[in-house]
């Protein structure tokens, strides 16, 4: 929706405010409608004393909503985060963070004026013990609470206008998968109504850039949490793929024995839970994800619709896409024609660029292929394939 390209330029200028920093999961925080942290090194909001930055009034874009989303002040993500914080840390030079404590991504240093070159690899060429690592470090995300941030359980107005805080703890793997759901989920519009018409991550032309700032974000809390600086996701190329090269148990898991939805008991995967699965569920309640466990992670790799998504893409699909000259066009959502952006994601034909939703290519190619949990798009974050595919696709 056009409406979510609004709300990622506060993404992008401010990444690590997310949802929601814990700092700022309180009854004062909310009513103040104010997160400006203190920064550890000084003791002032912002780092303030240090000039690393200062709490600043939101600056919201101006820009017309396109007609897809014909409401206004329905939605806790219009005018992100205004809904819950006006205020909030605006970080000088390279700082960044929501107390501007952090190096903007590819800096580094006590000043953050070190340039860091990071290289994201082919997982089939990593090294046994590199991919046992990254293995590892995910297994550790999906089972460490996450230091930084929460989530939201309930929405501003059950929130009581920010009186009630309803926020949880969750692990540092599901902090993204919620994140992922809670930019694209349906709008609650009251009693039995949502509006399914809506996506801030998919279908406009902040797909590629929000996705991007979410992988960057991703690595950066992996990088924290096992103080290993240089990691880097690696990415599966799928072009010309005959199989899914990365569902075996030495890689992302095999499949069942006898269940062939679910993972071999033999991957680490196998024993995960995922969360926020059941979008119906909370379209009827009129709630958000809380985070419950759901089940194991479903995958069934090749055993999709085939009208819908004959083959894996191809080199020459992929070489086409960046034939295209135009990022965006048209209505820039699903049925834009000759976009770079529509046909990456899938919505275009691979071939022609001409806008074809009834058909998945490209990048929806591999959410529809792996025939699961990676298939429904507010929960798709949950398999851990999802970062290998994302990381290929940015």
């Amino acid at each position: 929706m056009l409406l979510f390209a609004m709300g990622f330029l506060l993404v992008v200028l401010q990444p690590s405010t997310g949802q929601f920093p814990r700092v700022c999961a309180n009854t004062q925080s909310l009513l103040r409608k104010e997160c400006c942290p203190p920064w550890d090194g000084d003791g002032s909001p912002c780092g303030e004393l240090s000039s690393r930055g200062s709490c600043q009034n939101i600056l919201l874009s101006q820009a017309p909503l396109g007609p897809q989303f014909p409401f206004s002040g329905v939605d806790d993500r219009e005018d992100w985060p205004s809904v819950f914080y006006n205020r909030t840390c605006r970080c000088e030079g390279n700082f960044m963070g929501f107390n501007c404590g952090e190096c903007k991504f590819g800096f580094s240093g006590l000043n953050c004026t070190e340039r860091q070159l990071r290289t994201r690899r082919n997982i089939f060429q990593l090294t046994i013990s590199e991919k046992n690592k990254f293995l590892a470090y995910l297994n550790l995300a999906k089972n460490i609470p996450s230091q930084d941030y929460v989530i939201a359980t309930g929405t501003y107005a059950q929130m009581n206008n920010g009186s009630n805080p309803m926020f949880r703890d969750i692990n540092v793997y599901d902090v993204f998968v919620w994140m992922h759901y809670y930019a694209s989920r349906d709008t609650l519009l009251g009693g039995s109504n949502v509006w399914r018409d809506i996506d801030f991550a998919h279908e406009a032309p902040g797909f590629l850039p929000w996705h991007r700032a979410f992988l960057l974000m991703w690595e950066r809390q992996i990088q924290k949490i096992t103080g290993d600086e240089n990691f880097t996701i690696p990415y599966w190329d799928w072009r010309d793929a005959e199989d899914c090269g990365v569902c075996t148990d030495e890689y992302m898991g095999g499949r069942h024995p006898t269940n062939p939805n679910l993972l071999s008991l033999a991957s680490i995967f196998s024993s995960w839970q995922v969360i926020c699965t059941r979008s119906e569920d909370y379209n009827s309640q009129q709630a958000l994800c809380n985070a419950t466990s759901e089940g194991p992670i479903r995958r069934n790799p090749g055993n999709n619709d085939k009208s819908r998504t004959p083959r894996l893409p191809s080199s020459a699909d992929v070489e086409f896409c960046l034939s295209l000259t135009q990022y965006e066009s048209g209505s820039m959502d699903k049925m834009a024609n000759y976009s770079f952006r529509n046909t990456l994601e899938g919505f275009a034909d691979p071939q022609t660029a001409i806008s074809n939703p009834s058909q998945s290519g490209l990048h929806n190619a591999l959410h529809i292929y792996m025939n699961g949990s990676m298939s429904q798009v507010q929960g798709s974050a949950n398999d851990p394939i999802f970062l290998l595919h994302h990381a290929f696709v940015d």
